[in-house]
């Protein structure tokens, strides 16, 4: 497996590290959401906002370096959102090197503003480490979830009803165009096929999904606060059909938003599990005409 950035990886004390990139705000164009700069701006934000499913494309080469094309089979990325960045503001990926030689195994990952500010903290694993994941090992329970307004129609257990998705050519080739990190199996591999990008991966098992939740929640600004894409017999390949279903796992408010977690998954048409993902999707209060009293 090759891929162009590989050569600007470099380990040091045990750490891989990734190169200065600037990731691209693909959807500042998208009027009233967070990654409109005049909409983050009114909600307090320096502009707008790339999305953390964007971040994670800068992890593709690194674990390809570190676990190979067990990565592409049974690996997880799981990360928690500490802070946002703006359109091709410098940012980098760092992935602690596993133990060599070693099988299962989870290492801590995050990803770094040129200045040091920590953007997303968390884990990536391959097959069973015995660890639980940044995500899977965070209790989503520790707040009451109070009276809610903008989340006022869910509740724990409401399943996401099952659809169909492919992430297309067309997809894969638009998100190529920006992709800071390109890699070969984007384009094909020995899997049947181009490998859908991490970006990708949670385009697949979240737009879907939250689609099929749009009338239970009342109109409010949303932001991505954790994603963690789990392979099971992965890869998912561009141009393949699943079946991904999902249901809704906690919810909460902070002070600043309501929220909640769900959890999805794709199978094939044998309804063998290809992917596991989970998501806590933030909705800002100071958009919402509900709490503008």
């Amino acid at each position: 497996m090759t891929q162009t950035a590989d050569t600007s990886i470099t380990l040091r004390d045990g750490i891989f590290v990734g190169p200065i990139r600037r990731s691209v705000n693909n959807a500042i164009n998208s009027k009233g959401s967070i990654h409109d700069d005049e909409t983050a701006s009114k909600l307090g934000l320096r502009g707008g906002t790339v999305a953390g499913s964007v971040h994670m494309d800068l992890f593709g080469p690194l674990l390809s370096k570190a676990f190979g094309d067990d990565w592409l089979k049974t690996g997880c990325l799981s990360l928690y959102f500490l802070n946002a960045t703006v359109d091709r503001e410098p940012v980098r990926a760092f992935v602690k090197a596993p133990p060599a030689g070693s099988g299962d195994v989870s290492v801590d990952v995050w990803v770094e503003r040129e200045d040091g500010m920590r953007v997303a903290e968390g884990t990536a694993s391959i097959g069973n480490p015995g660890r639980l994941s940044a995500l899977m090992g965070r209790p989503l329970d520790r707040f009451d979830p109070g009276d809610l307004r903008i989340l006022a129609g869910m509740a724990v257990g409401d399943a996401i009803e099952t659809t169909q998705v492919t992430y297309t050519v067309e997809q894969q080739a638009a998100r190529l165009k920006v992709i800071t990190e390109p890699m070969d199996i984007y384009l094909d591999s020995k899997f049947g096929g181009p490998v859908v990008t991490p970006s990708g991966y949670v385009g697949l098992l979240y737009s879907r999904p939250v689609e099929t939740l749009r009338s239970k929640i009342k109109g409010a600004v949303g932001l991505f606060g954790a994603i963690e894409f789990r392979n099971i017999a992965g890869p998912l390949i561009v141009g393949r059909t699943y079946n991904v279903s999902g249901k809704i796992i906690a919810l909460g408010q902070s002070p600043k938003t309501e929220y909640f977690w769900f959890d999805s998954w794709a199978d094939d048409d044998a309804g063998n599990r290809i992917a596991n993902h989970r998501m806590l999707l933030r909705f800002m209060k100071a958009s919402s005409k509900l709490y503008q009293e």
